[in-house]
């Protein structure tokens, strides 16, 4: 077990990952602030001395976009990151409306400053839910830009107007007799085959299509979301892998990203329970890819504290208390282990390996969360010298910061399989 009290501290980890070209940071929740200032602590590291390019979050593209542009100084005069964090709307909103996120993009702004176009570093969302976002974002761009091009997205949001942004209504029409999907479909052909004829904004138009993809891999994930099995949780990990991948090529041959996602998505899912019931995630699918050698996963976890939550989808959130943990999870072995300090494990020897086997409770906090319900679940059985590379332990952790005092509420189905 490895110290860990401040950034020098991360020196054994930045040699581990050496010069692998994808990292992912995981989280145990999505409202702690310890899991957001640490990993921006790895980021920065990452960024000055290994050369990485952006930061891919779990986040919504056409939101996460704006981040992009205000830290590369593109944003609007006199535009300040409390304006742009605020355009997070969708529940949860704290996941990225938040004061750790506008402490870290503040500092990409100030580190961008003197660096060319080209070389500026990113700031991007890999998620799938912006449906409507996505093709209002792709209108505006296109009545500018070529306004008979327009014609594909004015069909695709003529097709989903009935339905007033309500994803769950369009999933059951669509599995009856309502189906948008060629329409999307059609959109994306459009956009890609009319790219080379956009303004010079390279970028632009890479985030045009990247919405047109959304449209697509959206429409398919919400009509998934109607059946009784895990599907759309495939659709949602394999586009947000699709998404890394054009990134990693639209930043060149030898570009390296740097993935901030819940433990669920970036810790190899075939190192838990997750493989029986038929699930992938983004973790498994990079290493499948780029192989072991070119990713490198770092999961998080803390034995107590606080987090912020909802009780239930789009409820209000709340400051609410993590207990200790259960007995026979690695998080309370770890807390007799350093002796309730912070610390990190390498699983990078044969000991290590060996040591760490063995599947254990490891526990996972979404966005709904109920402290009350730890004896029954919160914990996901997991084999961690096989799920990370790393794994950093910290023993007392707080919430983070939201900006808005409130979080807006957004229904979704009954059926939605998890909420990380």
């Amino acid at each position: 077990m490895h110290h860990l009290d401040k950034a020098a501290d991360l020196d054994l980890l930045l040699e581990d990952i050496g010069n692998r070209p994808i990292v992912m940071l995981g989280e145990a929740s999505h409202g702690t602030h310890e899991y957001y200032t640490w990993r921006t602590a790895i980021s920065k590291r990452l960024i000055q001395e290994k050369g990485f390019q952006f930061i891919a979050v779990e986040g919504d593209w056409p939101d996460c976009y704006k981040i992009n542009r205000y830290v590369k100084g593109y944003s609007e005069e006199g535009e300040t990151i409390k304006d742009v964090l605020l355009n997070f709307d969708r529940w949860p909103t704290w996941m990225w409306a938040n004061w750790e996120v506008a402490s870290l993009a503040e500092w990409m702004k100030e580190y961008n400053k003197t660096l060319s176009d080209e070389d500026k570093v990113g700031f991007y969302g890999l998620d799938v839910y912006s449906l409507w976002d996505s093709m209002y974002a792709i209108m505006d761009y296109l009545e500018k830009e070529d306004p008979q091009a327009a014609q594909s997205i004015k069909k695709a949001i003529q097709c989903f107007a009935p339905f007033e942004e309500d994803e769950q209504q369009y999933a059951r029409y669509s599995l009856t007799e309502h189906s948008c999907r060629d329409k999307v479909l059609a959109l994306l052909k459009d956009i890609r085959a009319n790219a080379q004829l956009f303004d010079g904004d390279k970028e632009a138009q890479f985030s045009t299509e990247q919405n047109a993809l959304i449209a697509v891999n959206a429409e398919k994930y919400y009509t998934a979301m109607m059946s009784f099995d895990n599907e759309s949780w495939n659709v949602r990990d394999r586009h947000m892998m699709e998404t890394l991948d054009r990134l990693l090529n639209f930043h060149g041959k030898k570009s390296k990203g740097i993935v901030w996602e819940h433990n669920t998505h970036i810790g190899d899912a075939r190192a838990t329970n997750m493989t029986q019931a038929g699930m992938v995630n983004i973790g498994q699918l990079a290493r499948e890819e780029h192989g072991v050698n070119q990713v490198y996963l770092v999961g998080f976890g803390s034995y107590e504290g606080t987090v912020i939550a909802g009780n239930e989808w789009g409820a209000a959130m709340k400051k609410m208390q993590v207990p200790k943990a259960k007995e026979g999870s690695i998080e309370h072995q770890l807390h007799e282990v350093c002796n309730s300090s912070n610390g990190y494990l390498l699983f990078n020897t044969e000991n290590a390996i060996a040591k760490y086997s063995e599947s254990i409770k490891h526990r996972a906090i979404g966005v709904v969360y109920n402290p009350d319900n730890e004896r029954f679940g919160n914990y996901v059985p997991s084999v961690m010298a096989k799920r990370y590379d790393a794994f950093i332990y910290l023993d007392k952790t707080m919430a983070l910061h939201p900006l808005r005092l409130h979080s807006n509420s957004h229904k979704m189905p009954d059926t939605y399989p998890f909420n990380y």
